[in-house]
């Protein structure tokens, strides 16, 4: 497999974003690449300290332009054309190339990731549009929640294939056995919601191969009321943020109050809060696919760490093994044929 890693991207970069590719290094079969884009100064100094300017394993694509975190996607894409995203996104681009990438990572500006990508990559047959699924941690078990970001004003066919993708990801990635979806909504009776959310359940209701179990609030998300739950991009996104910034704090403030009562006992507690912390961070999944793209995309965290990249190249690798995509086009293609043969 070819990777390309966009190590001007992200609230850390390019140090950490770096960092965490060369980390990466030991985990690629002889035959595998990681190409890493951006500043070639920068790049080439940290192969020299690490030892590995001479590892076949990994290739420099220079680039002289970065998109920032605040810029227009389409506007910086077309006007920032030697920028490392849109490097990127051209190294997707062309099958059959000897310099072609099946994996592309970046921590830099979601919205230009999601355009490049669509640009580039385009989607897989039968896709209308592809969605941003993030694997949520919780005391019960992961939850897959789609969209995050990708498509703030979808429609509901949208979400009924966000319904197909996220099901087919959460059983072939996470290992869930006919996973619960339920759309998320102001309240779980059948009727409540939106009119996206009453005409999305209709589709996704209609489809006896999804395990489609209704609505959930959004006080369910951590309670595994559903293994797959499904939303627009720009509630999708909201709810990610906050679920992330409650469990900081909520940590920092239970290790405060701990420390004021018996700092012996802080001292004591801290291996567990610390045990507990890991298990509910997203450093540890690396990174969140869009699925759909006809290739493999995985979108970062604005605050990824050296470690946040090392899981996603790792999670990336993983999930082409699996062949996520396969499963999702052949889902959509039983659902393609179901509907001729009813019409």
């Amino acid at each position: 497999m070819r990777i390309a890693l966009d190590i001007m991207g992200g609230d850390h970069a390019p140090d950490a974003i770096l960092a965490g590719g060369l980390a990466a290094v030991e985990l690629l079969s002889p035959e595998d690449r990681l190409v890493l884009i951006g500043d070639e100064r920068v790049i080439r100094e940290g192969l020299r300290q690490k030892g590995l300017s001479h590892d076949a394993r990994v290739e420099v694509e220079p680039t002289t332009q970065v998109i920032g975190m605040d810029e227009s996607p389409v506007v910086a894409l077309r006007t920032k054309p030697d920028s490392s995203i849109a490097r990127m996104a051209e190294l997707g681009k062309h099958r059959g190339s000897p310099k072609h990438c099946e994996i592309l990572i970046s921590a830099g500006n979601t919205g230009a990731c999601v355009a490049a990508a669509q640009m580039s990559l385009r989607r897989l047959p039968g896709v209308l549009r592809p969605g941003i699924a993030v694997t949520m941690p919780t005391f019960f078990g992961p939850v897959v929640l789609c969209d995050v970001g990708a498509n703030p004003e979808p429609k509901p066919q949208h979400l009924y294939q966000y319904a197909i993708m996220a099901s087919i990801y959460a059983q072939k990635v996470a290992g869930i056995v006919n996973p619960r979806v339920a759309l998320l909504s102001i309240g779980g009776e059948e009727g409540k919601g939106n009119s996206l959310v009453k005409e999305t359940a209709k589709l996704i209701k209609s489809d006896p191969a999804i395990n489609f179990i209704g609505n959930v609030e959004g006080r369910e998300l951590f309670d595994h009321a559903a293994d797959v739950v499904i939303t627009e991009g720009f509630t999708g996104n909201v709810v990610i943020k906050l679920a992330e910034g409650l469990a900081a704090g909520l940590f920092k403030t239970i290790a405060h109050e701990i420390f004021q009562v018996d700092p012996a006992l802080a001292a004591r507690f801290e291996p567990v809060v610390k045990a507990i912390y890991k298990k509910h961070d997203y450093h540890e999944y690396g990174g969140a696919p869009l699925l759909g793209a006809n290739g493999i995309c995985i979108i970062c965290h604005g605050s990824s760490e050296a470690r946040t990249i090392k899981a996603a190249i790792k999670n990336a690798l993983s999930y082409a093994q699996l062949a996520v995509n396969d499963g999702i086009v052949d889902a959509l293609r039983k659902y393609a044929t179901a509907e001729e043969s009813a019409a």
